[in-house]
């Protein structure tokens, strides 16, 4: 049996602006579903061969603030984030920042396991994580 990654799903308050977000990351929005009565929408938007699905409910529920911080976050059980890999980490940054999506305070790090990356949140602040991954693994 073998496995590999389809997607991920992450349900937004502004599905517009979300996918506009993504799109600036590169990925392309193949399919877009609405109920009937405007209740529920579905975006799947598309990077290389991985599926990003958004979900949009009216009503929707806000994020508690406790997920809105990275190190709090990482200690609540469940997903945390999914991660973008780039070859050129540095100018990657400088991209997004040069596009409003990281700021000044955005930095490169290297992580425990080796790898460089950094963090930005998408409008809803949901984390997304750009690595640089050369161990070779």
């Amino acid at each position: 049996m073998k496995l590999s990654i389809h997607h991920v799903a992450i349900t937004v308050k502004d599905i517009e602006k979300s996918v506009s977000f993504y799109k600036k990351l590169g990925f392309k929005k193949v399919l877009h579903w609405k109920s009937k009565d405007n209740s529920v929408e579905i975006v799947n938007m598309k990077l290389g061969d991985f599926f990003l699905e958004i979900f949009f409910f009216s009503p929707y529920r806000e994020i508690p603030n406790l997920y809105r911080d990275l190190w709090e976050n990482l200690k609540i059980i469940g997903v945390k984030h999914f991660a973008l890999k780039t070859e050129d980490i540095e100018k990657t940054l400088n991209h997004l920042k040069s596009i409003g999506i990281a700021d000044k305070k955005t930095k490169i790090n290297k992580g425990r396991t080796g790898i460089l990356y950094f963090f930005i949140k998408d409008p809803d602040g949901i984390f997304v994580e750009i690595v640089q991954d050369n161990r070779n693994l």
